[in-house]
């Protein structure tokens, strides 16, 4: 089994920086290199989005919002994954949960993965406000 940490959340003005971490432990850990890593957001009263993924080879994608803007890195050797916000927005206050499936990111048609269900390890989530 597979538990995730988030860190890093917190307040920031419009066009500032924040930079958030997955921590990983479990009896699974040997094996989690190779699982599809997400980081999803979820505003009060909206449906939980899909901001950034990264698979087991390293190719990244983004969600709409997030590109141009947020970078999705991972380091295998300590089993963190942390996302980089930059040039951030009031739209972008949500909380923040890191997300992994043993399965690679390829739950549409070979294509990536967007819905919260593809995935079956959760972090609590860390607040990201932006003002």
């Amino acid at each position: 089994h597979v538990q995730l940490v988030e860190s890093g959340g917190g307040s920031v003005q419009a066009g500032g920086s924040l930079r958030l971490s997955c921590a990983v432990s479990g009896r699974t850990i040997g094996t989690y290199s190779r699982y599809c890593k997400a980081w999803f957001r979820q505003a009060p009263g909206k449906e939980r989005e899909m901001v950034a993924q990264i698979q087991d080879d390293g190719m990244k994608h983004y969600g709409g919002t997030a590109k141009g803007r947020f970078t999705v890195l991972r380091d295998n050797d300590d089993n963190t994954l942390t996302l980089e916000m930059n040039n951030l927005r009031p739209e972008d206050t949500a909380m923040y949960y890191c997300a992994a499936r043993s399965f690679p990111c390829d739950c549409v048609s070979g294509l990536w993965c967007y819905s919260s269900s593809d995935f079956s390890y959760w972090g609590q989530g860390t607040q990201v406000t932006v003002s």
